[in-house]
């Protein structure tokens, strides 16, 4: 059985996340799963940049992972391959541009403040002020896929017992059972599942079937309004529309790709952020202070989505700009918890890896479980979560050394946005995989990245957070499925499974 028993008892990506350390490799790592079938894990650079970037459509999704899932949620741009997948992201682009994704910030910001307002209200009603985190922080993140991507407000937080959010859950919240069937479709054919009486499989086609007809009627309604505009809409729908490039059955494909990948990722980015708030609360204080020195006070009406401060004037992307220890936060946690700890691959030719010869067939595993914590990468503390690694005003930060090294003069002892960031880790692009990288890199990763800081600056702002329940200390992962006495549970995302919090409400931004 090879190493199976191990992979299924641990943390998805975990096993790897130790070898990556203890194991002397060239960037290749071969090991054997179920049935004792061939995996080989990518870590070196060069190997990365190969499966990435310069041979990126040699490698394919899992041909049963891509029938699974694409029967469920179409061949939008997650599942696309070759030259169709090329044609999807050229067209999608522009609803991700670096402008665009600023233009967004008042909705991502209006759904933040309507989360902590609504929070706000409810834990009046409670004494003790626990909250169940993921169910929370999950009608949150559909709301803002709702209003950032359809340019519809599912007011999921208001009412979470809408059809659509009822559907979703039903879909995206398999058992036990069901996760282990969907481990085994790996290995087993297609023509095997049809013969089971499996209730679950019926129910996931029936589901899709009702938020596809709910995803028609809103590119339907999008249509005939975008007809009477001279300008479409910052949603992102209306600017797949207005491209013309898209029949109604792709974008609907696009539509539930969006749904998926951009509620799932983010609902569990924010649930490791509050168990990471709750085992700080240094960090909680720290950013509490940036916000409120940065962040303009915003009242909030959630009847008319208010985006405007007391002065009248709408949300500024500059606002989350300025937050750069906010910033550097989120870019730990991302880099931390990855919230897809693993994806596989399989050459789709024979093919070469680092000079290794790869036969066509062969699964590759990306791991950013594992890439993202490497010792040799990010130094002795690479499993403690440390955001000032971050800043260039930390002396031990990577960013710092390598700006002394690249240039004293630009090695300016402050915080740094965004933007600069994401080049100031190790001297490569390849050793934060969380987005993976090259043309197959995830097209959203700026509108997740905002989303994020949104929603940890509106929370901190207003409460401060600890644990419902202890939790124990320390900053490595253990074994048994628990990160620190959480449980990490792993369906399409890695999350911080049955987290509860307890909060206190101060007076907000």
């Amino acid at each position: 059985m090879g190493h199976f028993s191990r992979i299924v008892s641990e943390p998805q990506g975990q096993p790897l996340r130790q070898w990556i350390n203890d194991i002397p490799q060239n960037g290749l790592i071969r090991y054997l799963d179920f049935f004792n079938t061939e995996r080989i894990a990518v870590f070196g650079f060069t190997a990365l940049a190969e499966v990435l970037v310069h041979k990126a459509y040699d490698f394919v999704k899992p041909p049963q992972f891509a029938r699974g899932l694409g029967s469920i949620f179409g061949i939008g741009l997650f599942l696309a391959e070759g030259e169709e997948h090329k044609r999807q992201r050229r067209n999608l682009l522009p609803a991700f541009s670096y402008r665009h994704i600023k233009d967004l910030h008042p909705a991502f910001w209006s759904k933040s403040q309507e989360l902590v307002t609504s929070l706000s209200r409810h834990i009046q009603y409670d004494e003790n002020g626990e909250i169940d985190v993921d169910d929370w922080v999950s009608r949150a993140t559909l709301d803002i896929i709702g209003l950032a991507a359809f340019g519809h407000d599912f007011q999921t937080i208001q009412y979470p017992s809408g059809v659509l959010a009822e559907t979703y859950r039903k879909i995206l919240s398999p058992n036990r059972w069901s996760q282990l069937l969907g481990f085994l479709s790996f290995f087993l054919p297609p023509w095997f599942w049809s013969l089971l009486p499996i209730q679950h499989t019926g129910e996931l086609v029936k589901g899709s079937n009702i938020i596809k007809g709910i995803c028609r009627q809103m590119i339907r309604a999008r249509t005939e309004e975008l007809g009477f505009r001279t300008h479409p809409n910052r949603d992102i729908l209306s600017i797949a529309i207005a491209s013309g490039a898209f029949s109604e059955e792709d974008l609907v494909n696009q539509l539930m790709t969006f749904l998926v990948a951009g509620h799932e990722t983010t609902t569990a980015a924010m649930g490791w952020s509050l168990y990471e708030l709750c085992r700080n609360p240094s960090i909680q204080h720290r950013i509490r202070d940036e916000i409120r020195t940065h962040i303009p006070a915003q009242p909030f009406n959630h009847r008319h989505a208010d985006r405007r401060n007391e002065d009248g004037k709408e949300f500024e992307a500059t606002y989350i700009d300025r937050c750069t220890y906010l910033q550097a936060f989120c870019s730990e946690i991302l880099r931390l918890y990855p919230p897809i700890p693993l994806t596989m691959r399989v050459a789709a030719r024979d093919t070469t890896i680092s000079d290794t010869r790869i036969p066509k067939g062969t699964t590759i595993i990306l791991a950013p479980w594992a890439v993202n914590t490497s010792i040799e990468l990010w130094g002795e503390d690479a499993h403690v979560f440390r955001p000032e690694r971050w800043l260039s005003s930390s002396p031990t930060s990577t960013a710092n050394q390598r700006f002394h090294r690249l240039s004293t003069k630009n090695a300016v002892q402050r915080p740094l946005p965004l933007e600069r960031q994401k080049s100031i880790g190790p001297d490569t692009p390849y050793a934060f995989l969380t987005f993976l990288g090259g043309p197959r890199s995830c097209i959203g990763q700026s509108f997740a990245r905002a989303e994020l800081a949104c929603l940890v600056a509106a929370w901190v702002g207003a409460f401060e957070t600890e644990f419902a329940r202890v939790v124990e200390a320390g900053g490595r992962v253990g074994k048994g499925g628990l990160v620190n006495g959480v449980e990490v549970v792993t369906g399409i995302s890695a999350r911080p499974g049955g987290l509860k919090v307890r909060v206190r409400g101060f007076r907000g931004i």
